[in-house]
């Protein structure tokens, strides 16, 4: 039988080569009066028989893949009429293969039970540290008995420090300034590792950017801004004593068809560590999905960069979908990381046939390798800056494991005015490239930044969660040269700060007392005393050059939190813990999973669930108890 590790590392080779010949036949020839129907269902524990969401279900041979949602109901549209094998998989359950036959014009209903079973791992690689990798044996994973063995595999995987935020005294700092973060590639690489019986690198853990992969329900969107700006004040799940504030942009959603005309060059690294299947093969079957959104307004471009870098496509119109998934599907892999001679060629051609008024952007696939060529960080970024004032964004999607440079990756993301995510999967390619492209492709704010004020008559101290690479000077806030995050179509953003109330103790070191204070002011009471905090958001049009401001005062009031906040709550406090974070209290992944059940919702896409099974894995695997020892282990291999 096949591990739970190799069913989690879909797709396959088979699979890989299937989808990407499909949507090739399917986009140049146009399935007209071809005959469809649909599967739907429920999927359950084969034990209690409780729904599971979260669940992934796939059509063998199609691009058709979706997740159970929280009641655990699934639906497959659009599918060919005929015999089909549809696979359900689930992390700590058997794999479940159904052969369905589906009837022209007819919806089939397919419920499964699914067994429970032991995770077991025939090969993982464990990061470890760069002079040598290690595998852990087949064999069930448990807290009691693990067996290594060295592999010549070679592990350099990088990823930049993170210091955690501390608690600051607002008599001492009253003000709290940073720049928007819409990356979502700390929660799927996250994901990644648990699916793997790993736990993940502390500094693999971005707080902000796991809570800000999930979707939530802000309102609609009025006035004259793209987003609306709206907050929430509840107690702290992990310190009772605390408040906790949850800040919220929500930019305005756009349809599809109703997207400026794209002018879009992919970069592609082809060089000869994307052979695996979850690099190049995965990658094409990724990039065939965004094809099949192009419209005839739309024109991409393909440069590929190995030991050189090639046009391998010139600028195409997007209605020409066979040529384009040809040229995609031909690639292959070989030869060192041209990496910086790939970013000029695709500026380079992005410049040629720039759209005025329309989406001009370059999407950088790779693992993050670039060794060869004019390739220092310091180099690129300025030639993606120089760029992004020409009005040439650049996102980046990240893919594969072993040789992930996570911290290179999303530097040029941030200073490119795009957004970083990384790819463990055709889901989460979906989620990406087509249920979040307006997002991912088009900006709607650029250059946002918040600035919190905090009323020393009701707070004592406060830290922000996360954010910790973009922070800003108080003074960047008003200063329209300085670069911050951008805000695309239907993103959300989410900022969680952890507030002490005036008059109890700051939880941080000790300080000596102050010299020069402030004298007692005999002044009536201020307006503002029923103020917990003022927050103001400066941010640019996507063509402009000076900022406008919003701003918006926050009450001192607990309410009963939302459903959506009670779920952003629980995942900032299973990344504290994968942090190790001093912060966390008395919270354990028990509490974790009961805070995100409370939030769940209905859970449209599954992802909510899923997340939750993330966590009960964690635990389940005792991933947090084994920290230590495996910390000690490495440091010993040093």
């Amino acid at each position: 039988m096949r591990s739970t590790t190799q069913r989690l590392r879909r797709p396959v080779a088979a699979l890989v080569t299937a989808l990407a010949s499909l949507v090739l036949v399917l986009g140049a020839a146009g399935p007209a009066g071809a005959q469809l129907g649909g599967i739907e269902g429920r999927v359950s524990d084969g034990v209690t028989g409780q729904p599971l969401s979260g669940v992934q279900i796939a059509v063998e041979g199609t691009t058709l893949i979706t997740l159970s949602n929280g009641g655990g109901r699934y639906l497959l549209q659009g599918v060919p009429a005929g015999e089909h094998a549809v696979v359900f998989e689930y992390l700590g359950y058997a794999a479940e293969r159904r052969q369905v036959t589906v009837a022209p014009g007819q919806t089939t209903v397919v419920d499964i039970a699914l067994a429970r079973a032991a995770v077991q791992l025939d090969e993982l690689t464990i990061p470890g540290p760069p002079q040598e990798s290690m595998r852990r044996a087949a064999g069930v994973i448990s807290a009691e008995r693990a067996v290594y063995a060295f592999s010549a595999d070679f592990n350099t995987e990088s990823y930049a420090h993170i210091a955690e935020n501390d608690f600051r005294l607002v008599s001492a700092a009253p003000l709290s300034t940073f720049s928007i973060d819409v990356d979502r590639a700390s929660y799927s690489n996250v994901r990644r590792f648990i699916q793997s019986g790993t736990r993940p690198p502390i500094d693999a853990v971005r707080i902000e950017e796991m809570i800000n992969y999930f979707p939530y329900d802000w309102g609609r969107v009025r006035g004259d801004h793209p987003f609306a700006v709206t907050t929430e004040v509840w107690e702290a799940p992990w310190n009772r004593e605390h408040r906790l504030v949850r800040i919220g942009l929500h930019a305005e959603s756009i349809d599809v068809d109703d997207l400026p005309p794209g002018n879009l060059v992919f970069l592609l690294d082809v060089s000869g560590s994307m052979r695996p299947a979850d690099k190049l093969p995965l990658l094409k079957s990724a990039f065939a999905l965004l094809v099949d959104q192009l419209r005839a307004e739309d024109r991409v471009a393909i440069v590929v960069y190995a030991g050189a870098a090639g046009l391998v496509l010139e600028s195409t119109p997007g209605d020409r979908k066979g040529k384009i998934l040809a040229a995609l599907n031909d690639l292959e892999a070989g030869g060192s990381t041209a990496g910086g001679q790939g970013l000029r060629l695709a500026y380079d051609v992005a410049r040629e046939h720039y759209i005025d008024g329309g989406n001009n952007r370059i999407i950088l696939a790779t693992d993050g390798d670039f060794n060869v060529g004019p390739s220092s960080d310091a180099e690129m970024v300025r030639l993606i800056e120089q760029e992004r004032e020409g009005g040439t964004f650049l996102t980046v999607l990240g893919f594969g494991t072993g040789n992930l440079k996570d911290s290179k990756m999303e530097q040029i993301a941030d200073h490119g005015n795009g957004s970083f995510h990384y790819v463990d999967g055709l889901l989460e390619a979906r989620k990406v490239l087509v249920e979040e492209m307006g997002g991912t492709l088009l900006t709607l704010a650029k250059d946002v930044k918040l600035q919190v004020e905090f009323n020393p008559a009701r707070a004592e101290g406060y830290r922000l969660i996360g954010y910790e690479n973009r922070l800003l000077a108080d003074e960047d806030f008003n200063d329209d040269t300085k670069d911050a995050g951008e805000l695309g179509a239907g993103h959300t953003v989410t900022a969680l700060y952890e507030v002490v109330p005036a008059g109890a103790a700051v939880p941080r070191g000790e300080v000596d007392a102050l010299r020069y204070r402030p004298q007692p002011d005999d002044s009536p009471p201020s307006d503002f005393d029923d103020e917990l905090m003022f927050v103001k958001v400066r941010y640019k049009d996507p063509d402009g050059a000076r900022s406008r401001l919003l701003e918006l005062a926050v009450a001192d009031r607990t309410r009963s939190p939302s459903t959506d906040f009670r779920f952003a709550a629980a995942v900032a406090g299973f990344g504290m813990l994968l942090r190790d974070s001093e912060h966390a209290g008395d919270l354990a992944l028990d509490d974790v999973v009961r805070l995100a059940e409370t939030g769940k919702s209905d859970d449209p896409r599954g992802y909510r669930g899923q997340f939750i099974q993330l966590v009960e894995a964690t635990r389940d695997l005792r991933l947090l108890d084994r920290a230590a020892e495996d910390r000690e282990r490495w440091r010993r291999w040093r």
